[in-house]
């Protein structure tokens, strides 16, 4: 019998491994990458993400990945241990979920304007959750919560406060992932995997079983994977461990303003052009800063992410 060739998805990614299906139904099989593929110059880590779309053949055992299609989105970030290269988190993702808590752990605005700045780069759009809304119920947490809010909202974010543990938003939520892609990503703690299972709690079940079928070997931690909600019908979730830092990749500082949408949204005004909105006199920006129409806390990550180019750009 000859082997079969067809297009699927990328749903895992451990190692050297990958599992694939032809979404949107869920037959998982393994694969491996051709090494030609493996060899072109590729500067990130992972030249193939999940997410991706992908050609293949399978003899019946093992699937072969032969061509990775054009990504109409990613994101990426410069990788923590590798100064030269960059991590794709993720491919082709109708929308991500950012999500964060106020203060277990405490939020960390500058992780979440880099995030954010990618996001709008690489045309992912971001919905902002806000976790473990349960946890505290006194007037600091609330007026908190209220700030950031404001903050984001202002910005042109949608911001949902949910609660894994008592099911606040949770439906709000798993409405917006049904039909789509969708990618949940934060740091360390904030509840990712938890608000998954809340979704649907059958998810839960799957991660050992395709770990333990498919991937044993030496490369067998997870970095990303991709879970069907309702079995498909009610779309796709990525799963992402805590991310550390986020290096901002390509982008420049004449570009950057441009990710802030509250920034773009008043830059035409700006009397010199390019104008950096940092000492230029009659600076748009700057004057909607001053007028409280953009948040200081957002300026200041604009000028941080500026002052940083050394770290976090090349």
């Amino acid at each position: 019998m000859s082997d079969k060739k067809g297009t699927a998805t990328v749903v895992k990614h451990t190692g050297s491994h990958y599992l694939l299906s032809e979404l949107p139904s869920w037959n998982l099989f393994p694969a491996v990458m051709r090494g030609k593929i493996r060899l072109k110059g590729v500067t990130t880590t992972n030249p193939v993400a999940v997410g991706d779309v992908v050609d293949y053949t399978f003899d019946g055992t093992m699937g072969t990945i032969d061509k990775i299609y054009p990504r109409r989105n990613y994101i990426i970030r410069k990788s923590t241990n590798l100064s030269r290269e960059n991590h794709i988190i993720a491919a082709n993702l109708d929308r991500v979920f950012l999500v964060v808590t106020i203060a277990f752990p405490e939020v960390k605005l500058a992780f979440v304007d880099r995030f954010l700045v990618t996001c709008q780069a690489y045309g992912v759009p971001v919905t902002i959750l806000i976790n473990k809304c349960d946890l505290c119920a006194d007037d600091a947490f609330d007026a908190a919560v209220k700030s950031f809010e404001e903050i984001y909202e202002g910005a042109g974010y949608e911001c949902i406060e949910v609660s894994a543990r008592n099911g606040l938003n949770i439906n709000r939520v798993k409405e917006l992932c049904s039909g789509s892609l969708s990618l949940f990503s934060g740091v360390s703690g904030v509840g990712k995997s938890s608000l998954i299972k809340a979704i649907d709690p059958a998810i839960d079940a799957k991660t050992g079983e395709i770990s333990m079928a498919h991937l044993q070997g030496r490369h067998t931690t997870t970095f990303y994977e991709m879970y069907p909600v309702d079995g498909g019908e009610g779309g796709f979730i990525i799963d992402t461990p805590g991310i550390r830092g986020f290096g901002l990749v390509d982008l420049g500082n004449e570009e950057l303003s441009a990710y802030f949408p509250e920034m773009l949204r008043v830059m035409d005004g700006c009397r010199f052009k390019p104008c950096t909105h940092t000492h230029e006199p009659h600076c748009a920006v700057k004057e909607a800063v001053e007028a409280g129409e953009i948040s200081a806390e957002r300026y200041n990550s604009y000028l941080g992410m500026l002052e940083e180019e050394t770290k976090y750009r090349k």
